[in-house]
């Protein structure tokens, strides 16, 4: 029987990563010589939707070959490697960004935040497991109107292993004193579903339009439980609990 029910962040509950893309972005702009141009990184930002901040930027700097612009940078930034400065880098034009409350409003997804309130008042307990930082997340759940509705909370400071790796998940499942088989995911990514269920979890895929394609062609999840169409969450949700009750 399923107790929890378990969110991913962004791109489940918030649509952040095209604003997280467009950071990368002007960073990478403002630190390189070349020709580059904002959509070529944009672009490989999204192919990277689902993996850690810290992956992200390395493989970024290094595709675009920043990094020795990015390492003069790191004694103004504080920090001590050339990957770390262009990650402080974009999350400091990704807070300017944030910083206005109707631009979370508008990049919130209604129905994925809906089905959290309606669980809660059913009595399940909720957790929320990102890769974003906890400072980060505690920012956006505060915007969002939505810092008390958790029963656990876990970012990327609290494991070593990113999605995915199972181990956030295997994580929420501990706090909550919870079996895996007990819970149910929303995500959005490949990365994040694969976390999910080699944690021992139910999973159901929200993806967006960035990340639409690869949750299919991963093939990770039986097509019934991808949902393609947000209005439908609350019914998808409903049916796999309904046929997890009956196994």
């Amino acid at each position: 029987m399923i107790k929890a029910i378990i969110f991913d962040l962004d791109g489940t509950l918030v649509q952040t990563e095209p604003l997280k893309c467009l950071a990368y972005a002007r960073a990478a702009l403002e630190l390189s010589s070349d020709s580059l141009s904002r959509e070529e990184v944009a672009q490989a930002c999204q192919d990277l939707i689902g993996v850690s901040d810290a992956e992200t930027a390395l493989t970024l700097i290094q595709r675009f070959r920043l990094e020795d612009a990015a390492q003069a940078r790191m004694a103004e930034l504080g920090v001590d490697t050339s990957w770390q400065a262009f990650m402080e880098m974009q999350m400091r034009i990704y807070n300017q960004m944030v910083d206005d409350p109707g631009v979370l409003r508008r990049e919130q997804l209604p129905h994925n935040i809906a089905l959290l309130h309606e669980a809660r008042q059913n009595g399940y307990k909720t957790a929320l497991a990102t890769l974003s930082s906890r400072e980060q997340t505690s920012r956006l759940l505060g915007m969002l109107g939505l810092s008390g509705a958790f029963d656990f909370v876990a970012t990327q400071d609290d494991v070593k292993r990113p999605k995915p790796d199972p181990e956030i998940y295997q994580l929420v499942a501990q706090e909550l004193t919870i079996h895996p088989s007990e819970c149910l995911v929303l995500e959005d990514s490949p990365t994040g579903v694969g976390a999910a269920l080699a944690a021992g979890m139910w999973c159901i895929a929200v993806p967006s339009s960035l990340t639409s394609q690869a949750v299919h062609a991963a093939g990770l999840l039986d097509k019934r439980w991808i949902v393609d169409d947000p209005a439908t969450v609350k019914a998808v949700v409903q049916r796999m609990i309904a046929e997890q009750q009956l196994d």
